[in-house]
């Protein structure tokens, strides 16, 4: 009789040892359930640092007019391309054409006084004095005429480079000067291109220090080619070159200005475009980690990684050197070869022995062609 009520009252002990935690009992009591594994690998891994750049043509040239005068005529268009010495505008020259008549009369009556007074000079007639001061007068007036007919062709306002006309601020009937604030429009060569951006001081620093070379020229030459992203977001067909770097540092900005220069054959980049600039930074034989198989707790980056022994789901903190698409760099923390918690990391708390259910590594580190090489 005792045994039967000594029975009957270890059911409900039972009953509320099972119950006491709500169900959710972890570790070694728990059930075991399974979560797909990665094995850590190692890989070649570009990454890229991004900074706004413009965009100039390698020659971006002001036409201004050297008289004062009106547009008479406007012989270009807007992304016409132009040769150097091409006349580009006309402005009325009347007046000066006025100017030029007279002054080429004076030359004549110039030339007839030299004239004149030679043969009284070889015989002696008057003295060499008279003569020569008709040929002083003679180059005055023939300097006169020369500057009034440069004045004339100055009308004739010219291309001074090979390339594209931008702009065309001024049409016909326009006054036009040489002390106007606005150039009448610039013709951009833009066969080529540079891109100007700029590094902040500590950016520089890092940058040139990790390129190899004993000097600022060396290390130039040793840069990474570049990338050029687009406003649409699209790369750039064609990679870029730096080729110089400002010595001073910009004391509004505290920054460093960068110079790279790009082809452009299908006249795609023009003058004032904006884009940004792509510099790769290689990494060899760095361990890569999924992003989707970490979690975040007080700052820190964290994985399970799971013992090969018993199975076990530790929370590991691991140090990331940087991020690329959807991939963490470690530096520490994990090893080689080392198993982590590719997905539902989420659903552990922690220390969790689990069902490993090994799965290839790309197929959680996607899109895998963009990064490695």
């Amino acid at each position: 009789m005792n045994k039967i009520k000594l029975s009957i009252v270890a059911i409900p002990l039972i009953f509320l040892v099972a119950c006491g935690d709500g169900g959710k009992t972890q570790g070694p009591l728990a059930v075991a359930k399974p979560f797909e594994v990665v094995t850590i690998p190692t890989k070649d891994v570009t990454s890229y640092t991004t900074y706004p750049a413009s965009i100039e043509g390698i020659v971006n040239s002001e036409v201004r007019a050297k008289i004062s005068g009106y547009i008479t005529d406007v012989l270009v268009d807007e992304g016409q391309k132009v040769r150097k010495g091409e006349v580009l505008f006309r402005l009325e020259t009347q007046s000066l054409s006025q100017d030029a008549a007279a002054a080429s009369a004076n030359v004549n009556a110039a030339q007839v006084e030299v004239d004149k007074l030679k043969p009284l000079v070889e015989k002696n007639i008057i003295s060499n004095v008279q003569l020569e001061s008709a040929k002083a007068k003679l180059q005055q007036a023939q300097s006169t005429y020369n500057a009034v007919n440069a004045n004339i062709n100055y009308g004739n306002i010219k291309s001074p480079v090979n390339g594209f006309v931008g702009s065309i601020r001024f049409r016909r009937g326009a006054l036009v000067s040489p002390s106007d604030q606005q150039a009448l429009t610039t013709v951009a060569d833009i066969s080529e291109v540079f891109a100007y951006f700029s590094m902040n001081e500590k950016d520089y620093l890092d940058f040139i220090q990790d390129t190899e070379g004993d000097d600022i020229s060396e290390k130039i030459n040793n840069l990474p080619k570049v990338k050029l992203v687009l406003a649409n977001g699209r790369v750039y067909d064609e990679e870029g070159t730096i080729e110089t770097i400002n010595s001073q540092v910009d004391e509004a900005t505290g920054a460093i200005t960068f110079r790279a220069k790009f082809k452009n054959p299908s006249r795609i980049l023009s003058n004032g475009n904006s884009a940004k600039i792509q510099i790769p930074k290689r990494f060899k034989d760095v361990l890569v980690v999924p992003k989707e198989s970490t979690f975040e707790r007080q700052g820190s980056t964290y994985v399970y990684k799971v013992s090969k022994k018993d199975s076990m789901a530790v929370s590991t903190s691991i140090s990331i050197i940087t991020a690329v698409d959807n991939l963490y760099l470690v530096e520490g923390g994990i090893q080689k070869g080392d198993e982590i918690v590719a997905t539902g990391v989420d659903k552990i708390r922690g220390e969790t022995k689990i069902i490993p259910q090994p799965v290839v590594f790309d197929s959680i580190a996607t899109p895998m062609q963009k990064v490695f090489r």
